[in-house]
């Protein structure tokens, strides 16, 4: 599987994840407005939402293997993906590199959907240890990212904490660092910043709080 190749002059991709739980609260189509209104380029990694949930909820009726509940947990991710997509003329669905770079260059916003990438990947553990997060940083090293923001319903975070205590907290998945590429920008963004995020975006900045990586060993994914 290729990297997208960066081109001379053009600024690198920010992957920004939109958190499933965004839709248990107020916040949802304020995000998804926001990003459409982005003056970066973007590529958008859908959370699993309540499709993941569900997930969950049939492993334990039905017994399935944790294998079988990562694929459709991707798969969950897919669908979130639609629901971000609706409506929105200027972002398009991409399932591969190709898919995600020409819509780059056509300075449109790509949902990517994850399932024909990473199901089955050999660098991607089959794992609820693995959630969208992890997979959001995983994209990033695959297409060279400046930037992972991921969108939260929570603002329990600082710029003086790091991924550590996030994985700690469990605001991100335990292979978050592992999977987190060295040298791509982490910032969070929670409730209290999204009436401003389409003034931000619109402006070619990224909202939300960076947050420190360099305390947790880290590895480029890929």
């Amino acid at each position: 599987m290729r990297p997208v190749v960066a081109k001379p002059n053009v600024v690198k991709p920010i992957v920004v994840k939109l958190g499933g739980s965004t839709v248990d609260g107020a916040d949802l189509q304020t995000w998804i407005a926001a990003l459409a209104a982005a003056r970066l380029p973007l590529v958008v990694v859908p959370g699993g939402g309540p499709f993941a949930e569900l997930v969950r909820t049939e492993q334990k009726h039905l017994g399935f293997s944790d294998e079988a509940a990562h694929a459709m947990a991707i798969l969950a991710m897919d669908a979130f993906g639609c629901v971000i997509m609706d409506g929105q003329a200027r972002m398009t669905p991409a399932r591969s590199l190709d898919e995600l770079e020409r819509a780059l260059d056509e300075e449109k916003i790509p949902v990517w959907l994850p399932s024909s990438m990473t199901i089955g990947a050999a660098d991607i553990p089959a794992s609820w240890d693995i959630t969208s997060d992890s997979l959001a940083a995983w994209l990033a090293g695959r297409i060279k990212a400046e930037a992972l923001l991921l969108i939260k319903q929570t603002d329990a975070f600082s710029a003086e904490g790091s991924v550590a205590d996030l994985m700690a907290r469990g605001i991100v998945d335990p292979a978050f660092a592992a999977m987190l590429p060295g040298g791509v920008g982490l910032f969070l963004a929670g409730p209290a910043d999204a009436a401003g995020a389409r003034s931000t975006l619109a402006a070619g900045k990224l909202p939300g709080t960076k947050i420190r990586t360099a305390a947790v060993p880290l590895r480029r994914a890929g």
